[in-house]
């Protein structure tokens, strides 16, 4: 499992947000849409479907200031001990995704997977790389490959991240 952006990514599925767990709530995305998942939402939507999915009240923390190097080390030691540690207690931030279809628009709940909030360049990214999936332009297929052939445990860095979400964006 590797946190990217606003992404989940196992190498089976690929979350918008934590993976829930037992009957947690959720949102996964497939190579053919998008599903809720958990107790109190349901649905599917084909990607043919869908008109858009939007992100609100997603944890976004302001961007660093100064230096850069020492502000992206602290940040990855950061994220890093917070998906270990956890909030010590307290229960992670819970965000909606917005699926709107010809029928109208779906609300559905999704679990924060940064402790301390999404960097704004990040969540900048994975909304484009969501709108993209949307249209067409971008396959959740690219995500999962990288999983399968990357397995990767943990955070990698914001660089990182960013690299690879830019990427998925030109593929």
């Amino acid at each position: 499992m590797v946190m990217v952006g606003l992404f989940w990514i196992t190498e089976k599925s690929v979350y918008i947000g934590a993976e829930p767990t037992g009957h947690g709530k959720g949102v996964r995305l497939t190579a053919d849409g998008v599903e809720a998942l958990g107790t109190d939402q349901e649905g599917r939507w084909a990607w043919a479907d869908v008109r858009s999915v939007g992100v609100h009240f997603a944890p976004v923390r302001p961007k660093a200031s100064g230096w850069k190097a020492v502000s992206n080390a602290v940040d990855t030691a950061l994220d890093v001990a917070g998906l270990v540690l956890g909030g010590i207690g307290d229960p992670p931030p819970v965000f909606e995704v917005h699926v709107e279809t010809a029928d109208g628009v779906t609300e559905l709940d999704a679990y924060g997977a940064a402790p301390r909030g999404y960097t704004e360049s990040e969540y900048d990214l994975s909304v484009t790389l969501l709108q993209r999936f949307v249209t067409g332009i971008a396959d959740v297929s690219a995500l999962l490959e990288w999983a399968r052939t990357h397995v990767v445990e943990g955070t990698l860095g914001r660089e990182e991240r960013e690299a690879l979400l830019r990427g998925w964006l030109e593929a």
